[in-house]
């Protein structure tokens, strides 16, 4: 299992690349907040690859630990969006909600859309993995 997981984070840090690429495009490279959910991202993948190779828990459980934080910041990227396509007034609850309806309405990019959803696939499947693991 732990390889499907591994697959699953190739495949959102591919699409990552490309949502980078375009964020580079448009002069937005400075950003802090785009820089730290990258390099999180980054240093999780490096953990979670660490313990396919290695099989120590301890890298699985750094791996989970990096792209909670991660995700947070790639949480608060979609929820600017959002709030910048018109619902600055919104709770955060009122701009998730939105934020999940613009990914189906198609309001955003379906780059931008797969890769906020594919997250918790990532997230949940690496705890997932991380309990079994400790837990045998």
């Amino acid at each position: 299992m732990s390889y499907v997981v591994l697959v699953a984070w190739l495949v959102q840090a591919a699409v990552g690349v490309l949502l980078l690429t375009g964020w580079f495009r448009h002069g937005r490279v400075r950003s802090p907040v785009v820089l730290t959910h990258v390099g999180l991202s980054v240093l999780g993948l490096a953990c979670w690859t660490t313990y396919v190779l290695v099989d120590q828990v301890l890298w699985a459980w750094s791996a989970l630990l990096l792209i909670t934080i991660g995700n947070g910041f790639g949480d608060n990227m979609l929820l600017w969006r959002t709030r910048r396509m018109g619902g600055s007034h919104l709770s955060t609850v009122n701009a998730y909600k939105v934020a999940i309806r613009s990914i189906f309405r198609r309001r955003l990019p379906l780059r931008v859309g797969f890769h906020a959803l594919f997250a918790g696939v990532v997230y949940f499947s690496t705890l997932a993995v991380c309990v079994v693991a400790t837990v045998s």
